[in-house]
């Protein structure tokens, strides 16, 4: 009995979606089929701006970075969660469910900084487009895409240190279909008072700076674009900043839903929808994003087709 109650504290159950035999045959199609898109398209579009010399460009080096995250993402969840819709016992031990929500952390807060980034350049490109090339140079695009990781990994390890300070000793149900802070928050026997403490610190500073960011360049692109006299360029500037813009909605709206919410502790059944929104939706819409409103990703493609 003893063993037993001790083996029940290093592993947990992801109750996931359903327990309906016909509605898991069919979700773990749907999702499989999000999945392989999202890697394809994900994917496709790092290889593609890793290829074409013509897409080593700032704006393109950050959006491969964003896809290389986004199928990071994919990785971490989707395949544990397409296992689980088969499996009698849906476990997932301790340290599963820390490297899961290490790997989430760090996407999270990689993606933060690469938006802002992608921010900063559409506001040099359009502001100061006579200056683009010395400000945004090749040296600083590295810092900043480096900085980017450094900072997810740092922001990462320090939460998932402090986990280690909980004991779940209570119930071992995740009402989730992946390992995420709050929930493991709601199952701990120790109060996670510093833990909470901590997380809005560091996510609340990483969250204000990098949507302040966003906003400010928004902001000096808006008054630039109204001051512009030319009826195209005003449409070429918008039609620039259209994607990200979108992308940056998605994914804040995403990240607001999860963790920005009454009674977020206390209240867990809208967590699946926002986690399928964060970690399902928003990779498998960001490739078609920047791909589609892009013309110069949609030139580059049409020459690779010729070509075949």
């Amino acid at each position: 009995m003893i063993k037993e109650n001790h083996t029940m504290k290093n592993e947990f159950v992801l109750t996931g979606f359903t327990d309906h035999p016909d509605l898991k045959a069919l979700l773990f199609v749907v999702f499989l089929a999000i999945y392989l898109i999202t890697m394809v398209g994900n994917l496709g579009l790092v290889a593609l701006i890793f290829k074409q010399c013509q897409l080593h460009t700032p704006m393109y080096i950050f959006l491969g970075n964003l896809a290389l995250v986004d199928s990071c993402c994919a990785c971490a969840i989707t395949p544990k969660m397409l296992e689980n819709f088969f499996s009698e016992d849906r476990r997932i031990s301790l340290y599963e469910c820390m490297v899961q929500f290490y790997i989430l952390c760090t996407v999270e807060t990689a993606d933060c900084f690469l938006l802002t980034a992608m921010a900063y350049d559409r506001y040099v490109a359009i502001c100061s487009p006579l200056q683009y090339h010395t400000m945004m140079s090749k040296k600083l695009c590295i810092q900043m895409t480096t900085g980017a990781f450094i900072a997810g990994n740092l922001h990462s390890m320090i939460h998932v240190g402090l986990l280690f300070r909980l004991a779940f000793c209570g119930s071992h149900q995740i009402n989730h279909f992946y390992c995420d802070i709050l929930p493991l928050y709601r199952l701990s026997c120790v109060d996670p008072y510093v833990n909470e403490l901590v997380l809005f610190v560091f996510a609340g500073s990483i969250e204000v700076f990098t949507i302040g960011s966003v906003l400010v360049s928004y902001v000096y692109i808006v008054f630039t674009i109204f001051k512009m006299k030319s009826k195209e360029g005003r449409v070429k500037a918008f039609s620039t900043c259209a994607s990200h813009f979108l992308s940056v909605s998605l994914f804040y709206g995403s990240i607001f839903f999860m963790y920005i919410r009454p009674n977020l502790l206390e209240e867990g059944d809208k967590d699946i929808p926002a986690g399928v929104l964060f970690t399902i939706i928003v990779p498998i819409l960001n490739p078609f994003i920047y791909s589609l409103r892009n013309t110069e990703v949609i030139s580059v493609l049409r020459k690779i087709l010729k070509k075949k």
